[in-house]
Order: C-alpha cells, then structure tokens, then sequence
C-alpha cells in the first residue's frame, strides 16, 4: 500500500474513533486530506540545482562573517550579491514575484570577542507576498557564513559545504519551486539567508528585532542548518529521517501566562513545539520514507541556532536538520590528522538528502501559506464534567472550512486524535474526561490546508 492510500486509511479510521468519542454531528462536510499542489512541489525539488549551489558557495573561498567584502569572487561579501542575484533571477522568471532586499545592521565590536571590531551583518531576503494576509508570515532561513576551527580566521579557506551551504542552497531552491505559485498563498513565504550565525546569531536576532519592531505577525521560522550528512561521526549512515528541535514554551511568557500554562498541563505545549508538530505531520503525510524526529529542546545540548533569536523574541521557530551529525565535517581546518579526515568538503554532502529535507520545507511553507491563520483566544472548559468544551475566535479568511479539534493522551508527544467540526467557534466532545487528554484547535481552509493547533491559553 502506498503512503498516501496508507495515510487516507489512518485519517479515515481517526474519523471514525472521533465520531465514538464524541456524539456531537455537524452537516458540514469536511475538507479534502490532501493537495495536491504540495506533491507537485516536492516533486519539483531538484538535488542537481542543490549541488550546483552549493558548490558555488563553496567556490567563495570563505564566508566568514569578516571575510573579504569587495571582492567579486570571494568572501561573503561576493557570496551575498550572488544570493541576491539568484533571488532576483527567480523573480524575473516569475514576474516580479519576489521582493528582493538587503536587511543591514552593524554588530559593535568587542575585543577578544568574535567581533573584535565593528562588522556589518548583511541578510538577503526575498518575500513572496501573501495575497489576503500579507502582514501573515512563514519563514525559511539557511545560513550565509562559515567558520574554520578558529571562529576568529578569517581569511583561511574554509568550504562549509553542509554548514551551512546545503540550508542556504535549500533556501534557494524553495525560492524557485515556490516562486511557482506566488500569487495564490494567503500569507506571505519569506526565504532569507541569514548572516552572522557563526559570532553570535546576529542575523537572525537583527530580523527578529525588525519583525517585532514592524509587527510581523510571524508564524512559522524554519531554521535550516545542516541538511546534508548522512554519516554520522557515531558509525550511523541513515538518510530517512531528520531531526526537528523546538523549545516547550516561549521564554516570553508572563508569569500569568506561565500559571495558566501549568494548571492546563501545557508544559510541552509552546507555539515552537506545535511548530515542530506540524513539520513532522507534514512530512509524514506527504513524503514516503522520511520521519521527522521530533527532539524536545531548544537545540543540541550547549549549542546554538539562528531559530534562537526568533524564539527569544517569543516567535514560534523551529531547528531543521539531519539526524546523524558528523563533528569533523564541522568547525575544522581543512586536514588530515591521524589519518582521519576532517573539514566541511563538499564531499561529505549528500544532495538527495539536502533535497529531501528542502522538500520537508517547502511543504511546510506551502500548507500554511494556503491555510487559514490559527485561532486565536482558545478556552476550554470540563472541570468535573463528563465532557470537554473547546471556544475559540472566529478566523477571518475568504478559504475558511472550518475549524478541526484535536486531542491527545498528555504522555503522547503527536496529536493523534481529531474531528472537523464545522464552521463553528464551539464544540463540546461528549465523554472526553478534560482530565486524561490534552486538547488543542486548528483552522482549516477550502483547500485542506490547516493551520497550525492552537493550545487553550485560557479556562472558561
């Protein structure tokens, strides 16, 4: 049996167990499972359009965040016009579809620091906006910059083939496969190569500073870093799954919010790890032979992403990345020592599986791009009741369903159970203890598109 006719039956006995869970009927039919637009893009994806970016990146020498400026064929300076000028390319190919700009900032220089000296921090951004909810944002980032095993060399050739030439290499090529329908997304798909990740996360902290400065109502940040390696430095060759980091709670809340949060239960249950939740319903629902490992922290133990800064400013952001990493393709000198060899050559790149992942992205971009925004202001309520009920906020979009409410065990770590209910903006669940589940809410548009879940932050 197929994954897609595998997926159908699953969905279809869920349905099922929901209609005996809960008496509750609706006479609204409910959307379809699956576009299948987000087939035709991950289809789209092309591993040698991958290869060939990722090796001229790597033709710049270094992209050190220090590195030469001026130089057209070297440094990160070079580096950036070239990214610029092939999401420019892919905007002329689609008329114009994509707002191409430079996002600038200067990190203050500090002595024995990365930044010893002031240092221009350069994003390049392209946005493909949104047609009915442009102030509505998706987000996919790769990192421009590299480093040698002295985060302070600059000048020395350093190739940073999978980091982090394949995320930003994936950035590029979900600019092109998306570019195909620019002009149908409600929200509006941003595709950035993000500077600086290397001395501190300056790149990433500068647009998150600009996004909550301008109000950007952002949604989703996919942080791709390190989508290439299929050898792990542990023996593992495995190119069947990939790992998605998310924090639990944003580190934003108020000490109300934190309250409320612990009497719901909701302690894994933060925007980023519904984020990380629907990568991995994503890629299990639309691509055979890949499972998003799902890790509960922040990052990996004591390092660093560009998802961070995004998360500091309380906006749901994610990690993407393989699952077997190889720590002498990382941070090295260019070398053999012991007759191992180490260094991030474009050797150790598997493009097939930079595509895999590059594909995870674009689905993900696309399905909520064409969803519905989330519910917003969710209550529930079942306190010594037989029954749970769930309130939300209408959502204002022209491609509304309806709406979908999902529960889990509070020990499962996916949602595993859901019913539409309809366009209504209440639903009680007959025989659902409150108390042995978790519940949550989400949006669903004409097309089957769905919004991200929406956990209660409220009781009524």
């Amino acid at each position: 049996m197929s994954k897609r006719n595998a997926t159908a039956l699953t969905l279809a006995t869920l349905g099922v167990v929901t209609l005996l869970g809960a008496q509750q009927r609706t006479s609204t039919e409910p959307p379809p499972a699956y576009d299948a637009r987000i087939y035709e893009l991950i289809d789209a994806v092309s591993a040698e359009r991958i290869e060939r970016d990722i090796q001229t990146l790597v033709g710049f020498g270094t992209r050190h965040t220090r590195s030469e400026t001026e130089s057209e064929t070297r440094g990160i300076g070079a580096a950036r016009r070239w990214i610029s000028a092939e999401f420019l390319s892919i905007s002329n190919n689609c008329g114009g579809c994509l707002e191409v700009s430079f996002q600038r900032s200067i990190a203050p220089g500090q002595p024995g620091t990365r930044i010893p000296v002031d240092t221009e921090i350069v994003n390049v951004v392209a946005v493909i906006r949104g047609t009915t909810d442009p102030n509505r944002y998706v987000i996919m980032s790769g990192d421009i910059d590299n480093r040698v095993s002295d985060p302070n060399n600059y000048t020395d050739d350093s190739p940073g083939a999978n980091d982090n030439a394949s995320g930003m290499a994936g950035t590029i090529e979900a600019a092109r496969v998306l570019s195909r329908y620019a002009k149908t997304f409600n929200a509006s798909i941003v595709l950035v190569g993000l500077s600086g990740e290397e001395t501190g996360l300056l790149g990433g902290a500068h647009m998150a500073a600009v996004g909550r400065n301008q109000g950007w109502n952002i949604e989703a940040v996919l942080n791709n870093d390190m989508i290439g390696n299929i050898e792990g430095v542990d023996g593992v060759i495995q190119n069947n799954a990939f790992r998605v980091f998310s924090e639990p709670t944003p580190v934003t809340e108020t000490e109300q919010e934190r309250q409320a949060r612990r009497l719901a239960g909701g302690e894994v249950d933060g925007v980023s790890r519904q984020l990380a939740r629907y990568v991995a319903r994503i890629a299990d629902q639309y691509i055979p032979n890949l499972d998003a490992k799902m890790i509960y922290r922040l990052d990996r133990f004591g390092r660093g992403g560009h998802h961070r800064p995004f998360n500091d400013a309380g906006f749901p952001a994610v990690r993407i990345m393989e699952t077997h990493e190889n720590y002498r393709r990382q941070h090295q000198d260019v070398r053999i020592e012991n007759g191992i060899a180490y260094g991030d050559v474009i050797g150790g790149v598997n493009f097939d599986y930079a595509a895999k992942l590059t594909g995870v992205n674009v689905a993900t971009l696309a399905a909520l791009a064409w969803a519905p925004a989330p519910p917003t202001n969710v209550a529930i309520a079942g306190a010594v009741q037989p029954s749970t009920t769930l309130s939300w906020d209408p959502v204002a979009a022209d491609n509304l369903a309806g709406y979908k409410v999902y529960w889990r065990d509070t020990t499962a770590p996916q949602w595993s159970h859901s019913r539409f209910v309809g366009s209504v903006t209440e639903f009680t669940l007959e025989n659902l203890v409150i108390d042995n589940y978790l519940f949550g809410i989400a949006a669903i548009g004409t097309n089957g598109n769905e919004s991200v879940v929406s956990f209660p932050s409220r009781r009524r």
